[in-house]
């Protein structure tokens, strides 16, 4: 009896202690308007790898330490909603514009007791994702590809390939020749 409550509230510490981490994470790091110091405790106390020249700017929203990884030279926009559960892995030079939403988990819409479910979202290199676009679990959008603005892209994308539309679907091609730095650091953002 007296080991079962002591396990209980050893979890309901853990439980406090992850949630308020989120809580400071969510509500206070992010309104912080220097990026050197969001970059810091993202880095060393939420354990995110973030390469050099990336930048994520004010009011991202994260949903659990760890499982988010960014190359070089890339850029999150503000007020971005980024559901890392099942792992947010993203290329270099990305860049994903303002109010962007991208989900990892979800529920079975076929469950009998509506279980959920948990998958990974993958950008490659030089992917752009437009304003308010959504990006659901399992996705992976392929190098160079291109999402517009308010698209909800529900199936992988394929290198190259522009995306648009409810759900998303091929509008075109984009150049494979790619070569520029989607870096660019603003001071108070």
């Amino acid at each position: 009896m007296y080991k079962l409550s002591y396990i209980s509230l050893i979890n309901k510490v853990k439980q406090i202690y992850c949630e308020g981490l989120l809580y400071i994470t969510n509500r206070l790091v992010a309104r912080i308007p220097f990026h050197f110091i969001r970059l810091f405790f993202y880095r060393y106390c939420l354990g995110f790898e973030i390469e050099t020249g990336s930048h994520i700017f004010m009011d991202g929203w994260f949903d659990t330490k760890r499982n988010f990884k960014m190359g070089r030279n890339s850029i999150v926009n503000q007020k971005c909603r980024l559901d890392n559960r099942g792992g947010i892995f993203i290329g270099d030079n990305v860049s994903i514009s303002s109010e962007v939403c991208i989900i990892t988990a979800d529920h079975d819409p076929q469950s009998s007791n509506f279980s959920g479910r948990i998958r990974s979202v993958n950008i490659e290199d030089y992917v752009f994702i437009g304003t308010r676009a959504m990006i659901l679990p399992g996705v992976t959008l392929g190098k160079g590809s291109f999402v517009a603005a308010g698209a909800v892209v529900t199936k992988n994308v394929t290198p190259f390939t522009i995306v648009a539309g409810v759900p998303a679907k091929p509008i075109g091609s984009r150049r494979s020749d790619l070569h520029y730095s989607a870096s660019y650091p603003r001071l108070f953002f």
